[in-house]
């Protein structure tokens, strides 16, 4: 034991410059951010599920299944994206199975919702730093509006998720799944639907849905509720009757979103109306509603009712685009979001014009989240470019493959030409991390790694260089 006199010398003496910087980085990294705080509870989430996919129990055939694979999955589910090395209507067990389930649910709902969401039924208030994280997660524009956003999330999910189950349970039942199967295959689907997620738990895939209006109408429209983002519907729900009063994020995500769709859904009703392979045999109402349903998924569903690889090479194009571009902010999809892809767009055309502010439905938008827009759009591309460039060095497979399965893995769709069972483990780790990525987003592990913020008290001299 130190004496009285030994313990006031230590604290006299003089901390040395590299301890000083070693406290200081320790102090930083200990510091809770809401980035760090996702980062950290998606990270343990992996491992727990994981592990839980790693036991005998999780696969029909009783053996144990890899690690890469069951961390592929683990992150597939828990990132909501759906993309699988393995068939998961044949490799996983109901045990296996209803992981998974539990993962696209947690996974959905966002760890900061959860934590709040439990937080709000124990102690049924919310103190002002949880607020705070909550706000980040779910994209909350004024503190004050993050308990409604948490009970609009756990109303709305719970409510897709239940009529999506009731529409398609029924419909199981009559094309003879058996009243337990079925059952099971309607929550499966409900809680995959709505989450964005895209798994399905039939050996035979969804292709065998094709055209079928009481699977593809209900699986469309919860994918398409999931993906507009929950600040958007605690609009809807509170202000329907009055659009005036809609926040511009909102007005913004929906109007950018119904275009995007129509577009998309006349994109691929005209490429692929001829196309022996998918739609040319088909039926005019048939085609109507396949291509309609082909329009909502790349916004991060991952549900396919027709043949990726067979579709025409300006489809599968139009997919890539629709696919980075992907849904709403604060949803369950991912890509860079259509917010983004608006502002810039936006931008572009204040440009132009020649306005020296970007203005939309009677606002101005800072300049601020113009430069936001643009370092999400050229971190998720420099994301991309890195693990499609590491994808063709490790495998043999083409750009375009490569390039499709990288931007679904980035964007948390799902969508596959088929090559993901074949990639060496290397290559998975990439698309793995494409798909933990995506889900968190370039700029949030960005703010997570980031140690400190530096502010400067003196700015250089302006100049403007030659731009084009």
């Amino acid at each position: 034991m130190m004496d009285r006199e030994s313990r006031a010398a230590l604290r006299r003496a003089p901390v040395r410059p590299t301890t000083y910087r070693l406290r200081s980085i320790a102090v930083s990294l200990l510091k809770v951010t809401p980035a760090r705080l996702a980062l950290a509870g998606f990270t343990l989430m992996i491992v727990l599920f994981t592990m839980l996919l790693m036991l005998p129990s999780a696969t029909a055939s009783g053996e144990r299944t890899s690690l890469v694979d069951a961390a592929f999955t683990a992150v597939s589910a828990i990132c909501v994206t759906g993309l699988s090395t393995v068939d998961t209507g044949i490799h996983w067990s109901t045990f296996g199975l209803t992981v998974i389930m539990i993962a696209m649910k947690l996974g959905g709902l966002g760890l900061m919702t959860l934590a709040s969401l439990l937080s709000l039924s124990v102690m049924h208030r919310l103190g002002l730093a949880q607020r705070v994280l909550t706000a980040t997660e779910t994209r909350a524009e004024r503190l004050a509006e993050v308990g409604g956003v948490l009970r609009i999330i756990l109303i709305t999910s719970t409510a897709f998720e239940a009529v999506t189950f009731v529409a398609l349970t029924p419909y199981m039942i009559i094309t003879e799944h058996g009243v337990g199967r079925s059952m099971f295959l309607g929550l499966f689907y409900a809680i995959s639907a709505f989450n964005n997620a895209g798994f399905v738990p039939e050996a035979q895939g969804v292709a065998q849905y094709l055209g079928d209006p009481f699977f593809s109408i209900p699986i469309a429209l919860a994918v398409f509720a999931g993906s507009l983002g929950f600040p958007v519907v605690l609009v809807l729900v509170k202000k329907l009757r009055t659009p005036r009063r809609w926040s511009l994020h909102a007005k913004l995500t929906l109007t950018t979103t119904a275009l995007l769709l129509a577009l998309a859904w006349l994109g691929y009703l005209l490429l692929e109306w001829a196309n022996p392979a998918t739609l040319g045999e088909q039926p005019w109402h048939t085609k109507l509603l396949a291509s309609g349903f082909a329009a909502v998924m790349p916004r991060s569903g991952g549900f396919a009712t027709l043949d990726v690889n067979a579709l025409t090479p300006e489809s599968r194009l139009l997919t890539d685009l629709l696919m980075f571009i992907g849904g709403g902010s604060g949803s369950t999809s991912g890509g860079i979001k259509v917010t983004t892809f608006a502002l810039l767009m936006l931008s572009i055309w204040a440009e132009i014009r020649g306005n020296p502010d970007v203005e939309v439905f009677g606002r101005r938008i800072p300049h601020e989240t113009i430069r936001q827009a643009i370092g999400v759009l050229v971190m998720s591309a420099t994301v991309v470019f890195l693990a499609v460039f590491l994808l063709l060095r490790m495998t043999s497979f083409s750009l375009d493959q490569s390039l499709f399965e990288v931007l679904s893995a980035f964007g948390t769709v799902g969508l596959s030409t088929g090559i993901t069972p074949h990639l060496p483990a290397d290559a998975k780790w990439v698309v793995i991390a494409s798909m933990y990525v995506g889900r968190l987003g370039p700029m949030t592990l960005g703010a997570a790694l980031a140690l400190r913020r530096r502010s400067r008290m003196v700015q250089l001299p302006m100049d403007r260089p030659i731009v084009g």
